[in-house]
């Protein structure tokens, strides 16, 4: 049985069709990459596991327990943390207080959980007691993903921890994204750099206009013609 299973699901924003089917899967122990262009439905696809968003049709389940209908908070209850696109840090707060609210739904936190953020993302520690709202692209995203991760999710969602930042950061955010996924979190990732994210992946998925167009494992999308020329900038 599969960790994550998304099954034929319909999601809409009022009247408009932004899933029209979609089907996934994640193994306990994966990294799974969905990449697509702007507007295919990757964060859609977030949300809709999150509980977010509800599908009209289809199913979310999680270790065979269904997730449709299911509030937010509580599928965060059920091990599922996401890291959102665009970081959406709390500005006013220091970085500790940022990752306290990580583990809201566990109660208070201990050291220990602190302490394997820290590990992952020294530069937190450094900045613990400094506002978020003044740290960099690439602080900010580090601390996005060290609060999902006070969460002790066994399912983590990253959407787009890519984005806006320089080259030499994606390397070294994507280098943490494996040590997580070593360490025994589960990952689905979004990305539109589709060449770092199947480099990490052991599986992806491509979504074009809210539908699966490819699936196979990491290595053979690399190697995939459509993939090559549409998302590897290749000709």
């Amino acid at each position: 049985m599969a960790m994550l299973d998304v099954c034929d699901v319909h999601t809409y924003y009022g009247h408009i069709h932004a899933l029209k089917g979609i089907s996934i899967e994640v193994q306990q122990g994966e990294i799974v990459t969905l990449i697509g262009s702007n507007g295919a439905g990757k964060s859609t696809t977030l949300k809709t596991i999150s509980g977010l968003l509800h599908p009209r049709q289809g199913t979310v389940t999680l270790n065979g327990k269904s997730l449709n209908n299911v509030p937010a908070h509580k599928v965060a209850g059920l091990g599922v943390a996401q890291s959102p696109e665009g970081r959406r840090v709390f500005p006013r707060m220091t970085v500790l207080e940022n990752l306290e609210m990580g583990a809201f739904s566990r109660g208070k936190p201990d050291a220990s959980d602190f302490a394997r953020v820290f590990d992952l993302f020294p530069r937190l520690k450094e900045r613990s007691d400094q506002k978020a709202g003044t740290l960099s692209g690439g602080e900010q995203q580090m601390l996005a993903i060290g609060r999902a991760l006070m969460a002790h999710p066994s399912l983590l969602l990253l959407d787009e921890p890519s984005m806006g930042l320089a080259p030499i950061l994606v390397e070294s955010i994507f280098s943490v994204v494996k040590d997580i996924n070593a360490q025994g979190t589960t990952v689905l990732l979004v990305e539109q750099n589709a060449l770092m994210a199947l480099a990490i992946a052991h599986r992806g998925y491509v979504l074009q206009t809210g539908e699966i167009v490819l699936s196979d494992s990491a290595a053979a999308l690399m190697k995939n013609d459509l993939v090559r020329k549409a998302y590897l900038g290749e000709e």
